[in-house]
């Protein structure tokens, strides 16, 4: 019999985590956070970072886990993310996976392998400093002519991951896309009910940009000041994040702070577009419409479906 675990996505936004920490006081859950910046310690107000007042006593798991100058990729995620739902389920309780970050939450409900090929730090080191002269999009391409799938699901803004594409093809002779489990990519061990929050896509730009400006009031500025006196800087992956790396600009000046905050507004919608594109692709997602469900009634339908089920 597989233990039952409750996915709560949607875009960036849209009003996860209050949906979630009301569903985790009704179901006798905790929640694991599936965002890949409240990972970091030290950044707080640009990643959105749920508070301890917003908590209201509800555990939360796998936030303020490392330093911006830390590594941490999707197999750490998986790997500490599997102990801990354990962890849940020998206390009687329920997991709550909840957050946006869809390849954290596909680590879990897919069977992907993550380890597929070995490494190569000299190609590595050449597609890096390629990037630097030819730009991420030139490297973008050239993953495009060999592994299209994995291009599309890659920002070119995404060195990194582009980068382990482009590397594990060099290594293994076979598309990074191709490392699923294919006829058996949902067969895990877990007996899921996924949902994902949406809502009318202009309100929902509507609320990122209102975000943004309730960002800056609370000092996003004076985070970033600080993670930059820390010695965090540009070409570390959470510094990469958005709100991040425009605010790095203004303080370096190489933009004025309005198109600092123009440019955040535009890489949230942009990347809330990404979010739904992939969420899409996943045939067992339920989506929840804010526009014509209540919360409440958004919170019954899915309490109604874990009881049942």
């Amino acid at each position: 019999m597989k233990k039952k675990l409750l996915v709560i996505s949607g875009p960036t936004a849209v009003g996860k985590t209050n949906i979630s920490i009301k569903l985790a006081k009704i179901l006798n859950g905790e929640i694991i956070s599936a965002d890949s910046m409240q990972i970091y310690k030290c950044m707080d107000i640009g990643s959105a970072k749920v508070t301890k007042e917003e908590m209201d006593g509800v555990p939360h798991h796998l936030i303020d886990v490392v330093m911006p100058d830390s590594e941490f990729t999707v197999s750490d995620f998986k790997e500490k993310a599997e102990e801990i739902i354990e962890d849940i389920y020998s206390r009687g309780k329920l997991p709550i996976l909840a957050g946006g970050t869809g390849l954290y939450i596909d680590s879990l409900i897919c069977n992907m392998s993550f380890t597929e090929g070995v490494k190569d730090e000299e190609y590595r080191n050449y597609l890096e400093t390629l990037s630097k002269e030819k730009g991420n999009e030139y490297v973008h391409n050239m993953l495009k002519e060999v592994d299209k799938i994995s291009a599309e699901r890659i920002h070119f803004n995404n060195l990194k991951r582009v980068i382990r594409a482009l590397e594990v093809y060099k290594t293994s002779g076979k598309p990074f896309s191709s490392f699923n489990a294919g006829d058996t990519l949902y067969d895990i061990p877990y007996d899921i009910n996924y949902y994902v929050l949406t809502m009318d896509r202009e309100k929902l730009y509507d609320k990122i940009n209102l975000r943004v400006d309730i960002m800056m009031n609370k000092g996003l500025i004076k985070e970033v000041e600080a993670l930059k006196a820390m010695g965090y800087t540009p070409d570390m992956q959470s510094m990469k994040g958005i709100g991040y790396k425009e605010i790095l600009y203004y303080l370096n000046g190489d933009i004025t702070l309005d198109k600092s905050i123009e440019l955040i507004k535009k890489g949230s919608r942009n990347y809330a577009k990404r979010q739904l594109t992939w969420f899409r692709k996943d045939p067992r997602v339920v989506y929840m419409n804010k526009d014509k469900l209540s919360e409440d009634e958004i919170i019954n339908k899915i309490v109604s479906d874990i009881k049942v089920g």
